[in-house]
This record gives C-alpha cells, structure tokens and sequence, in this order.
C-alpha cells in the first residue's frame, strides 16, 4: 500500500467516524469531512511532488507558518513593510501595522524611541480551570522581559504565561488581583514570573507577593 493510498483509507475511516457521531447522512455537506477531505488534498500534493523523508519535514514547517501568519524569513523594519493604523494615533505616538505579519505592530513615539508588539506572541492559561485567552496587560509585561527587536523572526510556538486571578472588592467588577506565576517559553523552558498586581485608580499596578498572599486569604476566608 503506497502512503497515498494509506492516506485515503485513513480519511476514510475518519468521515465514517465524523459522520456517525453527528448524524450526518452521506448525501449531505459535513463541515469535520471537508476538513479531513482538505487536508487529503494537500497530502497528495506533497506526495505528487515526490516528498519523503527530511523533505517533507521542511516542507511541512514551511506549511504551518503559513498556516499560523508568520513569515518565512525574518521581518525587517523598512518603511514599505508598514501601513499607518490613523484610528490609533493618539498624542504620543503613532501606530503601524506590518504588511507581512497582521498581527504585528510598531509604536513610534514624539521621541523618536520605537516599540514593536506582537498580538499573537503571549498566550494566558489559568491555572485553575486551563483556559486560555488574551490580554494586552499581560502581554506588555513579557515584552518589557522580552522586548521585540528586528529584524524580527516570531517563534512558532508562543510564550505561554500561567496566572490566576480573583475578586477582592466585589465593587472591581470581574477582578481586581492578578498573579502572574511562571510561563513557558518558545523553547519550552520555565521560568519563574511571580509577579503580582491590584488594580488602582489608573489600572493595575504591582504589588508585593506578602500583599497578593494577604488579598487571597481575605478572598478565601470569604468564600
């Protein structure tokens, strides 16, 4: 059996399975067939091109930046990459958005001092219940760690940043103490954050560990 072949009978049994679990008769669209059906597509374009092997490996990394919206050589900071962002321009700076990457930002300040960001750099885990999400705050702390410089190449995995947070003051709204407890970089290593905040009258600011332990023993002994 040729891989090709192996490929087909492996999407095969898998729109079977899709199809049972959602009820979806043969005659009719499935959105999970279509998918498997996609990809089977591509599979056999890399096997009409005669990948095998190392080959195909390079092949496939090229494919999954593609996919993920990240660039296959490195970004440089020359003007024609860069289209002014005019809804955020505000008395302090001006904002552009990269040409080759969507998610890429650079701030250029009245100074002339410059900052890159990265939107799809960091991502948030909660530790307790492991879901994932955004947030810009978080995102400024690991580049003030981690600042972006050019040219730039993006990591394809991103920094993952494990935190927790909780209500003090139900008058905060949804929380008010955020913990910032460690997180894992593009390579895979752990490196201790302990960084700790409250919110304030102009957002939230950082605080001591001893004050964070002492918020979350009030908020425990009230539950």
């Amino acid at each position: 059996m040729s891989m090709t072949e192996w490929a087909e009978n492996e999407i095969k049994h898998a729109c079977e399975r899709e199809r049972r679990a959602s009820g979806t008769p043969e005659s009719e669209w499935d959105y999970g067939c279509a998918c498997y059906e996609s990809a089977l597509k591509a599979f056999k374009s890399l096997m009409e091109d005669g990948h095998s092997g190392m080959s195909i490996g390079f092949t496939k990394n090229i494919l999954v930046r593609l996919i993920d919206g990240k660039p296959l050589t490195p970004i440089e900071d020359i003007e024609e990459i860069w289209n002014e962002c005019h809804g955020l321009r505000d008395d302090v700076k001006s904002t552009y958005q990269c040409k080759r990457m969507s998610s890429l930002f650079k701030d250029v300040y009245e100074d002339g001092s410059v900052k890159y960001r990265d939107n799809g750099r960091v991502v948030c885990i909660d530790v307790g219940s492991g879901a994932a999400c955004s947030s810009g705050f978080i995102r400024n702390v690991i580049d003030e760690m981690y600042p972006i410089t050019m040219p730039y190449m993006p990591a394809t995995a991103p920094y993952k940043v494990y935190m927790e947070d909780s209500l003090y003051d139900e008058n905060n709204g949804d929380f008010d103490t955020m913990g910032l407890l460690y997180l894992i970089n593009p390579d895979g290593e752990r490196v201790e954050l302990n960084k700790f905040y409250k919110e304030a009258a102009h957002g939230l600011v950082e605080i001591s560990k001893e004050e964070y332990e002492r918020r979350k023993a009030v908020m425990n002994n009230g539950m």
